[in-house]
């Protein structure tokens, strides 16, 4: 008799064996060679997840709250339904010819502080670089289990996403200098809530 596999107990075994297996099934994708093409991908992947999960939040919490990402460009609308989501070409074509085009298109209202403006910045030089729209539907399957409303996941995926950043820099050798742009900062920031 087969046993069924186990989920990892804790945050930080549960994140890590997402983040484990988000990469291998990315080192599978012909257009992904390596860490220094890997991790930005899964980053992309994160903080739009990360970022929904935020709206939905406000959206309930806040009165007057007005999305900055409208449908159907949405990670609920687009990615969180693994049985109706689209996938293969038809995903790679959504994502590079509508999604990141709408979103480098966000104006904010409010300065550098609007969150319109942000998400501008942090996809104004991001592509996907995944030749397999199915593997790209697979490790978007896999982020979904992540829920950035809750402290634990918040938390652990900051720590887990350092050392990320920390395994790129190792790969690129004396060549790699990486740094958070200042938007994705204050976003971070407000996700987090430090005291």
């Amino acid at each position: 008799m087969k046993s069924k596999p186990t989920i990892p107990a804790t945050p930080a075994a549960r994140l890590s064996s997402v983040i484990k297996s988000a990469r291998d099934i990315m080192r599978k994708d012909a257009g992904l060679n390596g860490d220094l093409d890997r991790i930005p991908e899964f980053s992309w992947i994160l903080f739009l997840k990360a970022f929904d999960d935020l709206e939905q939040r406000r959206e309930i919490t806040e009165k007057d709250y007005r999305p900055a990402i409208r449908k159907p460009f949405r990670w609920r609308d687009w990615a969180s339904d693994p049985n109706k989501g689209v996938t293969g070409d038809e995903l790679l074509k959504f994502v590079n010819d509508k999604l990141f085009p709408h979103l480098r298109g966000l104006v904010g209202t409010n300065g550098e502080r609007d969150q319109r403006a942000v998400i501008a910045e942090v996809f104004r030089e991001t592509f996907t670089r995944f030749r397999s729209g199915y593997l790209l539907r697979d490790v978007v399957n896999l982020v979904n289990g992540i829920n950035f409303n809750t402290a634990d996941d918040i938390h652990t995926m900051a720590h887990l996403y350092e050392t990320m950043l920390k395994e790129m820099r190792d790969a690129a050798g004396d060549s790699g200098e990486f740094y958070t742009p200042r938007p994705v900062i204050r976003f971070i920031v407000q996700m987090v809530q430090p005291q």
